[in-house]
Protein backbone atom coordinates (compact mmCIF):
# COMPACT_ATOMS: atom_id res chain seq x y z
CA UNK A 1 0.00 0.00 0.00
CA UNK A 2 1.13 3.60 -0.66
CA UNK A 3 0.20 6.15 1.51
CA UNK A 4 -2.88 7.27 -0.22
CA UNK A 5 -4.15 3.53 0.03
CA UNK A 6 -3.63 3.62 3.71
CA UNK A 7 -5.39 6.20 4.03
CA UNK A 8 -8.54 5.28 2.38
CA UNK A 9 -7.88 1.68 4.31
CA UNK A 10 -7.79 3.80 7.73
CA UNK A 11 -10.64 5.97 6.69
CA UNK A 12 -13.09 2.64 6.09
CA UNK A 13 -11.89 0.96 9.13
CA UNK A 14 -12.47 3.93 11.10
CA UNK A 15 -15.93 4.60 10.00
CA UNK A 16 -16.81 0.88 10.36
CA UNK A 17 -15.18 -0.19 13.92
CA UNK A 18 -12.60 2.53 14.65
CA UNK A 19 -10.08 -0.55 15.29
CA UNK A 20 -12.51 -1.84 17.96
CA UNK A 21 -11.63 -5.50 17.80
CA UNK A 22 -13.15 -6.26 21.79
CA UNK A 23 -15.24 -9.32 19.52
CA UNK A 24 -12.95 -11.04 18.74
CA UNK A 25 -12.25 -13.96 19.93
CA UNK A 26 -8.82 -14.75 20.61
CA UNK A 27 -6.92 -16.49 23.32
CA UNK A 28 -2.79 -15.16 23.56
CA UNK A 29 -0.09 -16.98 25.22
CA UNK A 30 3.07 -15.11 26.49
CA UNK A 31 2.21 -11.80 26.73
CA UNK A 32 4.57 -9.45 28.53
CA UNK A 33 2.67 -6.14 28.81
CA UNK A 34 -0.25 -4.09 27.61
CA UNK A 35 0.97 -1.11 26.18
CA UNK A 36 -1.60 1.27 27.48
CA UNK A 37 -1.25 -0.04 30.82
CA UNK A 38 2.36 0.58 30.57
CA UNK A 39 1.27 4.59 29.69
CA UNK A 40 -0.64 4.45 32.72
CA UNK A 41 2.57 3.67 34.83
CA UNK A 42 4.64 6.48 33.13
CA UNK A 43 1.27 9.05 34.27
CA UNK A 44 0.66 11.26 36.90
CA UNK A 45 -2.44 13.15 37.57
CA UNK A 46 -1.37 16.23 36.64
CA UNK A 47 -0.29 14.99 33.39
CA UNK A 48 -0.81 16.05 29.64
CA UNK A 49 -0.80 13.45 27.41
CA UNK A 50 -1.44 13.17 23.83
CA UNK A 51 -2.02 10.19 21.95
CA UNK A 52 -0.70 9.43 18.06
CA UNK A 53 -2.53 6.93 15.83
CA UNK A 54 -5.30 7.52 18.47
CA UNK A 55 -7.79 5.66 16.00
CA UNK A 56 -11.59 5.10 17.15
CA UNK A 57 -10.21 6.49 20.77
CA UNK A 58 -11.03 3.11 22.28
CA UNK A 59 -7.66 2.84 23.74
CA UNK A 60 -7.23 6.27 26.34
CA UNK A 61 -11.25 6.71 26.94
CA UNK A 62 -10.78 3.55 29.38
CA UNK A 63 -7.20 5.13 30.72
CA UNK A 64 -9.07 8.53 30.89
CA UNK A 65 -8.52 8.99 34.68
CA UNK A 66 -4.45 8.49 34.69
CA UNK A 67 -4.23 12.00 33.47
CA UNK A 68 -5.49 15.45 34.14
CA UNK A 69 -5.69 16.07 29.79
CA UNK A 70 -5.70 13.01 27.26
CA UNK A 71 -5.85 14.64 24.07
CA UNK A 72 -6.07 11.65 20.85
CA UNK A 73 -4.70 12.43 17.35
CA UNK A 74 -5.62 10.92 14.05
CA UNK A 75 -5.03 11.68 10.47
CA UNK A 76 -7.86 9.79 9.37
CA UNK A 77 -11.82 11.33 8.99
CA UNK A 78 -13.10 8.19 9.30
CA UNK A 79 -10.91 7.51 12.43
CA UNK A 80 -11.85 11.13 14.49
CA UNK A 81 -15.53 10.25 13.77
CA UNK A 82 -15.79 7.14 15.65
CA UNK A 83 -13.73 8.50 18.26
CA UNK A 84 -15.71 11.75 18.41
CA UNK A 85 -18.90 9.21 18.76
CA UNK A 86 -17.19 6.96 21.28
CA UNK A 87 -16.25 10.37 23.40
CA UNK A 88 -20.01 11.23 23.63
CA UNK A 89 -21.08 8.34 24.73
CA UNK A 90 -18.72 7.46 27.51
CA UNK A 91 -19.33 10.84 29.71
CA UNK A 92 -15.51 11.57 29.84
CA UNK A 93 -15.05 15.51 30.20
CA UNK A 94 -10.76 15.14 30.33
CA UNK A 95 -10.28 13.66 26.09
CA UNK A 96 -10.14 15.73 23.25
CA UNK A 97 -10.03 13.99 19.55
CA UNK A 98 -8.96 16.35 16.85
CA UNK A 99 -7.66 15.31 13.32
CA UNK A 100 -4.17 15.47 12.47
CA UNK A 101 -0.89 14.23 10.71
CA UNK A 102 1.86 13.34 13.07
CA UNK A 103 4.13 14.59 10.77
CA UNK A 104 2.99 18.36 12.04
CA UNK A 105 2.16 18.28 15.65
CA UNK A 106 0.31 21.67 16.08
CA UNK A 107 0.67 22.03 20.15
CA UNK A 108 2.80 24.81 21.54
CA UNK A 109 6.34 23.25 22.11
CA UNK A 110 7.15 21.92 25.99
CA UNK A 111 3.17 21.22 26.16
CA UNK A 112 2.69 17.19 26.78
CA UNK A 113 4.30 15.58 29.49
CA UNK A 114 3.48 11.96 28.07
CA UNK A 115 3.36 11.13 24.36
CA UNK A 116 2.09 7.37 23.02
CA UNK A 117 2.14 6.05 20.07
CA UNK A 118 0.48 2.21 18.96
CA UNK A 119 0.85 0.72 15.88
CA UNK A 120 1.00 3.94 14.03
CA UNK A 121 3.76 6.08 11.99
CA UNK A 122 5.71 8.92 14.39
CA UNK A 123 8.05 12.01 13.83
CA UNK A 124 10.50 11.90 16.42
CA UNK A 125 11.75 15.33 16.04
CA UNK A 126 7.74 16.38 16.56
CA UNK A 127 7.15 14.62 19.78
CA UNK A 128 10.52 15.94 21.17
CA UNK A 129 9.54 19.51 20.28
CA UNK A 130 6.13 18.87 22.14
CA UNK A 131 7.39 16.82 25.34
CA UNK A 132 8.36 18.81 28.03
CA UNK A 133 11.99 18.28 29.62
CA UNK A 134 12.06 14.78 30.91
CA UNK A 135 9.07 13.87 29.08
CA UNK A 136 7.97 10.65 28.34
CA UNK A 137 7.25 9.17 25.06
CA UNK A 138 6.17 5.12 24.56
CA UNK A 139 5.37 3.64 21.49
CA UNK A 140 4.62 0.15 20.45
CA UNK A 141 5.12 -1.46 17.19
CA UNK A 142 4.52 -4.45 14.99
CA UNK A 143 7.39 -6.25 14.25
CA UNK A 144 8.51 -8.06 10.82
CA UNK A 145 7.44 -11.54 11.71
CA UNK A 146 4.30 -10.42 12.99
CA UNK A 147 1.40 -13.07 11.57
CA UNK A 148 4.50 -14.44 9.65
CA UNK A 149 2.68 -17.49 8.60
CA UNK A 150 -0.17 -16.04 7.10
CA UNK A 151 1.70 -13.68 5.20
CA UNK A 152 3.84 -16.91 3.78
CA UNK A 153 0.54 -18.84 3.45
CA UNK A 154 -0.55 -15.83 1.19
CA UNK A 155 2.39 -14.96 -0.41
CA UNK A 156 2.21 -11.39 0.64
CA UNK A 157 1.67 -9.15 3.55
CA UNK A 158 2.85 -6.21 5.41
CA UNK A 159 7.00 -6.19 5.92
CA UNK A 160 7.02 -9.49 4.61
CA UNK A 161 10.95 -10.32 3.24
CA UNK A 162 12.37 -7.19 5.30
CA UNK A 163 15.15 -8.64 7.98
CA UNK A 164 13.70 -8.89 11.80
CA UNK A 165 14.42 -5.66 13.79
CA UNK A 166 14.55 -3.58 10.81
CA UNK A 167 11.77 -1.08 11.87
CA UNK A 168 12.96 -1.22 15.92
CA UNK A 169 16.70 -0.21 15.19
CA UNK A 170 15.16 2.67 12.71
CA UNK A 171 13.10 4.52 15.26
CA UNK A 172 15.94 3.87 18.16
CA UNK A 173 18.25 5.54 15.57
CA UNK A 174 15.27 8.51 15.06
CA UNK A 175 14.96 9.21 18.35
CA UNK A 176 18.39 9.32 19.30
CA UNK A 177 18.74 11.74 16.63
CA UNK A 178 15.98 14.20 17.93
CA UNK A 179 17.19 14.20 21.07
CA UNK A 180 16.02 11.75 23.15
CA UNK A 181 17.70 9.67 26.22
CA UNK A 182 17.34 6.48 28.42
CA UNK A 183 16.16 4.47 25.15
CA UNK A 184 14.91 1.77 26.51
CA UNK A 185 13.47 -1.27 24.15
CA UNK A 186 11.21 -4.60 24.66
CA UNK A 187 10.42 -7.58 22.55
CA UNK A 188 7.27 -10.00 22.67
CA UNK A 189 6.33 -13.12 20.31
CA UNK A 190 2.62 -14.10 21.33
CA UNK A 191 0.94 -17.06 20.21
CA UNK A 192 -2.53 -16.32 19.60
CA UNK A 193 -5.41 -18.42 18.63
CA UNK A 194 -8.15 -17.18 17.02
CA UNK A 195 -11.29 -19.81 17.85
CA UNK A 196 -12.88 -19.37 14.94
CA UNK A 197 -12.55 -18.52 11.01
CA UNK A 198 -14.98 -15.72 10.94
CA UNK A 199 -13.03 -14.07 14.08
CA UNK A 200 -9.30 -14.65 11.53
CA UNK A 201 -11.36 -12.91 8.21
CA UNK A 202 -12.75 -9.98 10.55
CA UNK A 203 -8.51 -9.39 11.52
CA UNK A 204 -8.07 -9.89 8.14
CA UNK A 205 -10.49 -7.42 6.54
CA UNK A 206 -10.04 -4.60 8.96
CA UNK A 207 -6.00 -4.90 9.54
CA UNK A 208 -3.28 -4.22 6.55
CA UNK A 209 -1.31 -7.32 7.02
CA UNK A 210 -2.67 -8.98 3.90
CA UNK A 211 -2.84 -6.00 1.52
CA UNK A 212 -6.33 -6.19 0.09
CA UNK A 213 -7.82 -9.67 1.78
CA UNK A 214 -10.74 -10.26 -0.11
CA UNK A 215 -10.78 -8.98 -2.91
CA UNK A 216 -9.73 -11.54 -4.92
CA UNK A 217 -12.15 -15.21 -4.63
CA UNK A 218 -8.51 -17.35 -4.50
CA UNK A 219 -7.92 -15.44 -1.23
CA UNK A 220 -10.80 -17.04 0.46
CA UNK A 221 -9.17 -20.74 -1.08
CA UNK A 222 -5.80 -19.88 0.41
CA UNK A 223 -7.31 -18.91 3.67
CA UNK A 224 -9.36 -22.17 3.93
CA UNK A 225 -6.32 -24.16 3.23
CA UNK A 226 -4.47 -21.88 5.73
CA UNK A 227 -7.18 -22.72 8.94
CA UNK A 228 -6.76 -26.45 7.74
CA UNK A 229 -3.02 -26.84 8.70
CA UNK A 230 -2.96 -24.40 11.29
CA UNK A 231 -6.31 -25.80 13.54
CA UNK A 232 -5.70 -26.70 16.88
CA UNK A 233 -7.64 -27.93 19.81
CA UNK A 234 -6.99 -24.00 21.00
CA UNK A 235 -7.68 -22.17 17.78
CA UNK A 236 -6.44 -21.24 14.37
CA UNK A 237 -2.99 -20.63 15.52
CA UNK A 238 -0.66 -17.70 14.51
CA UNK A 239 1.58 -15.02 16.49
CA UNK A 240 1.63 -11.20 17.45
CA UNK A 241 5.28 -10.00 17.05
CA UNK A 242 5.65 -6.60 18.74
CA UNK A 243 8.33 -4.29 20.20
CA UNK A 244 7.69 -1.49 23.08
CA UNK A 245 10.28 1.79 23.23
CA UNK A 246 10.01 4.15 26.15
CA UNK A 247 12.14 6.98 25.80
CA UNK A 248 13.23 10.28 27.54
CA UNK A 249 13.51 13.53 25.95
Amino acid sequence: MNSIDYKQFYDKVGKTNGWDFSNVKCISEGIKWDFYSEVTKACKKSDLLLDIGTGGGEAILTIAEAALLLVGIDQSTGMIETATNNLANSGRANVRFLQMDAQELLFPENFFNIVSCRHSVFYAKEIAKVLVKEGIFLTQQVSENDKLNIKEAFGRGQALGITGGTLKHQCIAELSEAGFTHIQSFDCNVIEFYQTAEDLIFLLKHTPIIPNFGQSEFDFQILQQFIAENQTEKGIKTNSERFMIIARV
